[in-house]
């Protein structure tokens, strides 16, 4: 029986096992709390918060999704592919994963460095103290650093002034191709979903090239309403969903209370004339 396109699924979620502030545990059960019915934890290149988020979703009687969000170097740029449906015991995902991780500690250290050669001293140490996972040390804990240190207002102007590309304290890194992330995905199982496209700094054909090339090795959804859209991005890639004939995924993308524009579980429903990621589970 298939399920209804409205129904609250999350399917993008962080905890401390990567970049989020909260538990795998304690998301689950903000989660459940917002009403959420289908619900993935996807930290960044990471399946170690796998077991108790199923756990605690399934006391909780949630479904839970096996869950990952894998770093992308494309055209230069990072982008993110979401794996739903996933077995977190596959070993060559876990071995992709492994390799993705690695150097993240050496470009930590290089954005310390590049901060502090404007002044901001301290960066790199002050962002381990936000750190769960050490092997994923991120520009996030540097932004939350800095917000705490009162250097920026806000996480997002942190990135704006600083660490994005182009901005003294961006430190580029090669992560995974889009092959390799979607192959893992597929070889453990999994659903391939582009995760948050409206994010991506592309030209049209640029766009258009990684939707044909995501496509063609195998990528199976998009995500349509997530939380860093606009209700203008949920229009237009709902298009893109129709046009590439692609599952439609909705998550918030939720790293913490207060971060982000969205709280976990209130998204907006998707639009009717798509057909859900979740309509066979």
């Amino acid at each position: 029986m298939s399920l209804p396109y409205d129904i609250n699924a999350d399917l993008h979620c962080h905890s401390t096992v990567s970049d989020g502030t909260l538990p795998p545990t304690v998301v689950a059960e903000r989660a459940h709390a917002n009403g959420v019915r289908i619900w993935s934890l996807t930290d960044h290149d990471e399946v170690g918060g796998q077991l108790i988020a199923r756990e605690t979703a399934e006391e909780l009687g949630m479904q839970y999704v096996p869950g990952v969000e894998i770093s992308v170097t494309w055209a230069g740029q990072t982008v993110h592919i979401v794996g739903l449906q996933i077995d977190p015991l596959c070993p060559d995902l876990i071995d992709g994963l492994t390799a993705t991780r690695s150097g993240r500690a050496r470009r930590a250290r290089d954005i310390g460095d590049a901060l502090a050669a404007v002044g901001i001293d301290g960066a790199f140490e002050g962002a381990l103290r936000y750190v769960g996972n050490p092997d994923l040390i991120s520009r996030t804990h540097f932004a939350r650093w800095m917000v705490d240190e009162g250097i920026c207002d806000s996480i997002g102007e942190v990135f704006d002034r600083y660490l994005t590309q182009g901005k003294p304290g961006y430190v580029g890194h090669r992560w995974a191709t889009l092959a390799e992330a979607v192959q893992w995905i597929r070889q453990a199982g999994g659903i391939a979903v582009m995760a948050h496209p409206g994010r991506y700094d592309y030209t049209p054909m640029q766009h258009d090239a990684l939707f044909d090339e995501f496509k063609s090795l195998g990528g199976a959804a998009v995500e349509v309403v997530t939380g860093s859209h606009t209700p203008d991005q949920y229009r237009r890639y709902a298009e893109v969903a129709r046009h590439y004939g692609l599952l439609a995924s909705r998550g918030s993308d939720f790293h913490g209370p207060g971060e982000g524009r969205v709280e976990i579980g209130t998204l907006p429903p998707l639009p009717p004339s798509l057909t859900p990621v979740w309509h066979d589970w």
